[in-house]
């Protein structure tokens, strides 16, 4: 298939595209690059001794979309252009709403008035807000918890509609849970612009001395030892998720909605260990407050998917810190 990809440079884009181009397919990249490099486009070029075609644009430029679509047959989208840090968008929520939700309705008229039928969302678990129990499976209320997870379930929202309305649209909603880990090449992985957002990059660059010491926000949650509890699944089992949705499901018209995770919730501290381990380095860290719109324990159900895609997780956390530190280390200022 012919497959423009949103977000494509970005941490969890390149990597799909790594997988989609081994799984023979032809892939357009959008990328207003404000959370990423073009180096990142590069560098899966040398791993996948592809040339990529790709755009600097911003998908809530409707010209911009326009010109992209008329000069390429586009049988599929895999959405992942968007925003993505809890702590950012409570801070900045009507920035969330415009990139996140205006972008997306931008995509799809787009899509709309070129045929394209077949989506692939970037969804997450925080729609799940804070859940009663653990694991969460697709069937459990939505109920997001701060502006990023709202700005995802009003995507999904949207996305029902769409296809309530349009009954030739396949959408594919992936709700995914925490990416870490890198591609096994150490050529490609995380790169946050300034200050990471996200746990594992932080402690990635700690060790390499970037930062002094990671700031734990919590140890006095319901958990096994006080810390926040996440499923933390490798890019790469994610990305490979991606393309199993679009071979199994594109084309089949409705809503079908995922769980991609590992099934194993690990704490922050299991992390900082496993990464300790994967390194052979201290990771200094201090216990602060929780931070607003964290929730205890998050980790998925997803028989679904390995019922229905034939995907699951098959890389564990010391697998991931692994790649995460190969990574790192080989590229301690990112990809600058």
């Amino acid at each position: 298939m012919n497959i423009l990809v949103t977000g494509g440079a970005g941490y969890i884009g390149s990597h799909t595209l790594i997988s989609l181009l081994a799984s023979n397919h032809t892939v357009v990249v959008v990328d207003n690059l404000s959370n990423s490099k073009h180096t990142a486009i590069q560098r899966v070029e040398e791993i996948t001794h592809s040339n990529i075609i790709f755009y600097e644009c911003d998908i809530r430029d409707h010209t911009a979309l326009d010109c992209i679509f008329s000069a390429h047959k586009i049988d599929a989208v895999i959405h992942f252009a968007g925003l993505k840090a809890v702590g950012e968008s409570v801070e900045k929520p009507l920035v969330y709403y415009d990139n996140n939700v205006h972008g997306t309705r931008v995509l799809l008229s787009t899509m709309a008035k070129y045929g394209v039928n077949n989506i692939v969302f970037s969804s997450s678990a925080t729609v799940y807000g804070d859940p009663a129990s653990v694991p969460i499976d697709e069937s459990f209320p939505l109920q997001a918890t701060n502006p990023y997870g709202r700005s995802k379930l009003f995507i999904e929202e949207m996305l029902k509609d769409n296809a309530r309305a349009n009954k030739d649209l396949c959408v594919i909603i992936l709700r995914y849970f925490n990416p870490v880990g890198a591609h096994a090449t150490g050529l490609i992985g995380e790169d946050p612009n300034g200050i990471p957002n996200n746990l594992v990059p932080y402690i990635a660059q700690v060790a390499v001395g970037k930062r002094e010491k990671l700031a734990v926000f919590g140890n006095d949650y319901p958990t096994k030892d006080g810390t926040g509890v996440r499923d933390y699944i490798h890019v790469v089992d994610l990305a490979n998720g991606h393309v199993a949705a679009i071979e199994k499901k594109a084309s089949h018209p409705g809503v079908h909605i995922y769980n991609l995770g590992t099934g194993t919730g690990t704490s922050v501290l299991e992390v900082v260990a496993a990464f300790e381990q994967a390194s052979n380095r201290k990771i200094n860290h201090i216990i602060q407050g929780r931070r607003a719109g964290d929730v205890a324990s998050c980790y998925a159900k997803a028989d679904k998917a390995k019922r229905e895609l034939d995907w699951h997780a098959t890389l564990d956390i010391d697998a991931m810190m692994q790649d995460v530190w190969r990574w790192q280390s080989n590229n301690p200022d990112g990809l600058k």
